[in-house]
């Protein structure tokens, strides 16, 4: 018997207006546990919800390298809508990073009151697209904390507009191998210094191309995650 407490309840009772007997899929959403549980709902109550487990079986949504998102701050709710979509495209982690033109600035108690909404947003979306494990979003760090931070890494990404061209890129994708993690770094709407892009190549970024169009700081991060989940996906199930 599994017992559903918290947020989950109210979702189930009053957003799904599920009813005993009925199905739901369920899964602990934490990293290294892929494991999903097909129960039957035994009893709904006011604060808790009790599931009866049916059976269970290996979930394979989740992408078989670790995609860690490092994304320059934007501003007003674009990085809201970079968590969700990223999300769903099967990002790993999500770093917001303050670098020299980031416009967003946010005291230490500001970053904690948007970082508690962000992660919330990041579980509604890991809900919404079946993951079995709900991607983190840490509280912001500046620039320096995010090349520490990606020095453990396997390789980094960096879209530039001054890469190499599209066949580049599509060779550097397509070296990505499962089981890597991989670091992928968007600037803010007004572009990397050329400093900062001197400080990731010097620490092994490969600067890769996302087309001949100029996207917007939001559309990038999706963009890359697009091309990197096509690339890594398999026909497991």
């Amino acid at each position: 018997m599994i017992r559903i407490i918290g947020d989950d309840v109210n979702h189930i009772r009053n957003v799904l207006r599920m009813k005993k007997g009925e199905q739901i899929l369920l899964c602990t959403g934490q990293e290294g546990d892929p494991v999903e549980y097909l129960c039957e709902i035994d009893e709904i109550r006011s604060d808790e919800v009790f599931a009866r487990i049916l059976d269970l079986q290996k979930n394979a949504r989740e992408l078989p390298a670790d995609l860690y998102l490092f994304q320059a701050l934007p501003k007003g709710d674009r990085f809201e809508n970079v968590i969700q979509k990223c999300v769903e495209l099967g990002v790993h982690e999500i770093i917001p990073v303050i670098t020299a033109r980031t416009i967003v600035k946010l005291d230490e108690k500001r970053a904690a009151k948007k970082t508690d909404r962000w992660n919330s947003i990041s579980l509604a979306a890991a809900k919404q697209s079946k993951r079995s494990f709900v991607p983190a979003v840490r509280m912001p760090v500046n620039w320096s904390g995010a090349l520490e931070m990606a020095s453990g890494l396997d390789r980094i990404l960096v879209p530039y507009e001054n890469a190499q061209g599209i066949e580049y890129t599509r060779r550097v994708i397509g070296e990505v191998r499962p089981g890597e993690k991989v670091g992928i770094f968007i600037g803010p709407e007004g572009g990397f210094e050329e400093k900062e892009i001197g400080q990731l190549q010097g620490a092994g970024a490969h600067s890769i191309t996302l087309g001949h169009r100029i996207l917007r700081t939001d559309t990038a991060s999706m963009a890359i995650l697009a091309m990197l989940m096509l690339h890594l996906e398999s026909d497991e199930t």
